[in-house]
């Protein structure tokens, strides 16, 4: 069966197909906000998949779009339940929204890119890491609120742990010299991140050096979540100072698959990487 976690791609799902279902009955979405007595604002979060409609709507929408078919529309009614499903993480308490939609595509993608320039990645830090990162990242955040987030983290690493994707990730090597948490923080980090990569077969990790000179990595981090066919297309997770951006078109897709191939080839092998990460281990340990 699929593995879909949380209600991020079932909200996704639906707002596709109503999107379809509504330019094929040539109606606009201010029709179908004025038949619903909500804003065309609303029609349109609900198409994009930011938000979750209700059966009620949903019946509505359907019966405009001429949708008479009855596994047609108890499959509408599935996917409106699940966009209403809460996530795992929901149990730590709120969440942003924006990350918890992160949550719910790493958790469901049968494959991960991912290419970090700064930070060690989500999935291989350590504890005491994670809570020198989040201290940093949120200066006015309580001690409470820190440990709030380690064990999101922690929750989040067994959970892809213990049903795998495939997993690429490849660092800049600054990443593996920033002293985030102090030297010995980072050297146990430094050691996690060999000891995770050895017992994880599903999991290549790789390394740009300083020695290559410019490459397209220096534009940013990025993820690409791979999904089985017909659970959803490839998406891609812009990172920013100002929030994260996440990507479908084709052309943004492309620029992206792009742009890792060239990283990749910028980065030492696996093996090498290892033997960087295992010097740079022993010059801080």
């Amino acid at each position: 069966m699929p593995k879909v976690v949380g209600p991020t791609i079932p909200r996704w799902q639906l707002g596709e197909e109503l999107t379809r279902l509504r330019r094929a009955a040539n109606l606009t979405e201010a029709v179908v906000a004025d038949k619903l007595g909500c804003s065309e604002s609303k029609i349109k979060k609900v198409e994009a998949g930011y938000v979750g409609t209700n059966r009620a709507e949903l019946m509505v929408m359907l019966d405009m779009y001429g949708v008479t078919d009855e596994a047609a529309r108890n499959d509408m009614i599935e996917l409106q339940k699940r966009g209403k499903e809460r996530g795992w993480w929901s149990k730590f308490g709120m969440v942003p929204q924006q990350f918890a939609t992160f949550l719910s595509l790493e958790s469901s993608a049968t494959s991960i890119r991912v290419f970090e320039p700064l930070i060690v990645h989500g999935l291989l830090q350590t504890e005491d890491y994670t809570r020198a990162i989040v201290s940093t990242h949120l200066p006015n955040a309580t001690a409470e609120e820190v440990e709030r987030q380690v064990q999101i983290r922690r929750a989040r690493q067994e959970r892809i742990f213990a049903d795998p994707p495939q997993t690429w990730i490849i660092l800049d090597e600054a990443v593996l010299h920033r002293r985030v948490g102090g030297t010995g923080v980072l050297s146990v980090q430094l050691a996690h991140i060999l000891d995770t990569v050895k017992a994880a077969p599903w999991l290549t990790l790789q390394v740009v050096p300083y020695s290559h000179g410019s490459y397209p990595g220096e534009l940013g981090a990025f993820t690409i979540f791979d999904f089985e066919e017909d659970i959803h297309s490839p998406v891609v997770y812009v990172e920013g100072q100002a929030g994260g951006l996440y990507l479908e078109r084709d052309a943004d897709l492309r620029r992206c698959n792009l742009a890792y191939n060239h990283i990749t080839a910028a980065a030492l092998s696996p093996p090498e990487s290892a033997k960087l990460i295992t010097a740079l281990t022993r010059a801080t340990g």
